[in-house]
């Protein structure tokens, strides 16, 4: 048997060789057996484990030590805040994706001063973290939001339910916007697309290998899915609308083109994450008969929800 403060310091050993944060990787685990939060786990280091729990502990930290993730291991990942439900079948969601949330709720106030009801799309969305983050930060907004996987919708439902925004979140099954249109025009499109270049696709035993290749592969520029979405978009956007999409640094300038090609008298600009790389593309469309918006590059969200 073992302390917890001595297990914690075994297990941040056995992790330090395959993970960049072994010591937390470890907590998060240890954390999510218990049942306990980290700052009680480290004022009670001195507590004995139980065997089954100090069993259930080094299972999981030996399939983190093989590379799956620990959102998968305790099927829980902090986003915006809050707490969402994961499993294998969803992507694991993104701190930078964090920066796309701050633009969508600049936008969808900026949308509000209208006075009227404002209809956000959320493009595969994969877990509903985006789409019930918007909804949960704007107790007014309605959101659709759609997904090709049956799996990840039912996740999706989840943490609907879980957040307190089903009624206020549509899941609809099928191909990108497709199963949408009905519910057009919206004020605002948002999408975070696979956009992995297929070459680049990571395996295991790195942490992203082990989410699905749906979620990641983006075809032979990682703007394959981008390239079938846009086309479509003028026909779902109220006048005025907003399109915010998230992609690698790498395919940005190829996002852009893409963008202004489909919007050719929209503002396009790109929002930085926290390394400053290029990450969301913004497409601002102009009201009727007037020029088009102007908006501010960000490079970081607000701290509002830490």
């Amino acid at each position: 048997m073992a302390t917890i403060a001595e297990a914690i310091g075994a297990a941040s050993e056995l992790l330090r060789a395959s993970s960049e944060s072994p010591l937390l990787d470890t907590q998060l685990l240890l954390s999510h057996v218990l049942k306990r939060e980290r700052p009680w786990l480290l004022a009670h280091g001195d507590a004995d484990l139980a065997r089954r729990e100090y069993g259930h502990f080094k299972r999981l930290v030996e399939r983190r030590a093989e590379g799956v993730p620990v959102a998968y291991l305790t099927q829980s990942a902090g986003f915006y805040g809050r707490e969402f439900t994961v499993h294998s079948g969803v992507l694991v969601p993104r701190p930078e994706t964090e920066h796309l949330v701050e633009r969508a709720l600049a936008e969808i106030d900026r949308a509000q001063l209208g006075g009227e009801a404002v209809r956000v799309l959320d493009v595969g969305t994969g877990s509903g973290a985006i789409a019930v983050t918007v909804a949960c930060e704007r107790p007014n907004l309605r959101v659709v939001a759609t997904d090709r996987s049956v799996d990840a919708l039912q996740v999706a439902r989840t943490n609907a339910v879980r957040h307190g925004v089903a009624r206020r979140v549509l899941l609809l099954c099928g191909d990108l916007h497709e199963p949408a249109a009905p519910h057009a025009p919206f004020d605002l499109v948002l999408a975070n697309l696979p956009y992995v270049p297929t070459a680049a696709l990571p395996h295991a035993p790195q942490s992203a290998g082990y989410e699905p290749q749906l979620a990641l592969d983006g075809g032979d520029d990682g703007l394959a899915l981008y390239r079938r979405l846009l086309p479509a978009l003028p026909r779902l956007l109220r006048e005025g609308g907003a399109v915010l999409m998230e992609a690698a640094p790498p395919t940005i300038a190829g996002l852009q083109a893409l963008a202004r090609a489909v919007f050719p008298g929209a503002g396009v600009d790109v929002v930085v994450d926290y390394g400053g790389r290029a990450r969301v593309v913004c497409v601002l469309t102009r009201e009727a008969g007037g020029a088009p918006r102007n908006s501010t590059t960000q490079s970081e969200p607000s701290s509002s929800h830490a």
